[in-house]
C-alpha cells in the first residue's frame, strides 16, 4: 500500500487540532444561543403568536432540531434531555390549539436544556483548553524509519565476522 506524499491537514498539523480544540466551545455557545432565540420567538413576552398550523409545525421542527443539537453536549441519561426528548418523539396534535400548548411545552423543555448547559459550562468540571497532542506528519515518520534503518545496515556492516 503506497500513502500519498502530500501532507494531510486535518491529521497532521498542529494548528487544525487547536482550532477544533477551541472551536468547540464556540460551538456550545452558538447552539445555546441559537436555540435562546428560538425559544424567546415562543415563550417571549413581545413575540407574535404563531398565524397557522405551518408556523407552529415550523417552529416544532426548529425546536427539535436544537434538542438533537444540545443533546450532544450533555449525558444522555440527564433527566432533562430525556424529558426533551420524550417531547419531541411525541407527534403533533391536529388540533391548532393543542398543538401550540404542545409547541410550549417543547419550548419549556429547550429552555431547561439551555439554562442546564449554561450551568454546566459555568462549572469547572471541564478544563478551559485541553493540550493538543502533536503528531508528526508521515514524510516525517517516513524519515525516521528510513535513518533507523540505514543505522542498523552500517551497524551490521562494521561489526566483525567471526
Amino acid at each position: 500500500m503506497r500513502l500519498s506524499l502530500a501532507p494531510r491537514r486535518a491529521f497532521c498539523q498542529r494548528s487544525g487540532q487547536d482550532r477544533r480544540v477551541l472551536g468547540e466551545r464556540g460551538a456550545e455557545r452558538d447552539q445555546a444561543v441559537s436555540a435562546t432565540e428560538t425559544v424567546t420567538l415562543v415563550l417571549g413576552e413581545d413575540s407574535p403568536v404563531p398565524e397557522t398550523a405551518a408556523d407552529v409545525e415550523n417552529l416544532v421542527l426548529r425546536l427539535r432540531g436544537h434538542v438533537n443539537q444540545l443533546g450532544t453536549l450533555m449525558p444522555s441519561q440527564e433527566p432533562a434531555l430525556l424529558r426533551a426528548q420524550r417531547l419531541c418523539s411525541a407527534g403533533l396534535p391536529e388540533d391548532y390549539l393543542h398543538s401550540r400548548v404542545h409547541l410550549v411545552r417543547l419550548a419549556k423543555a429547550t429552555q431547561e436544556l439551555i439554562t442546564k448547559i449554561r450551568l454546566d459550562d459555568v462549572g469547572a468540571s471541564r478544563p478551559a483548553r485541553t493540550l493538543a497532542r502533536w503528531t508528526p506528519q508521515i514524510n516525517v515518520l517516513r524519515g525516521a524509519v528510513f535513518a533507523v534503518a540505514l543505522t542498523c545496515l552500517v551497524w551490521a556492516a562494521s561489526v566483525p565476522r567471526t
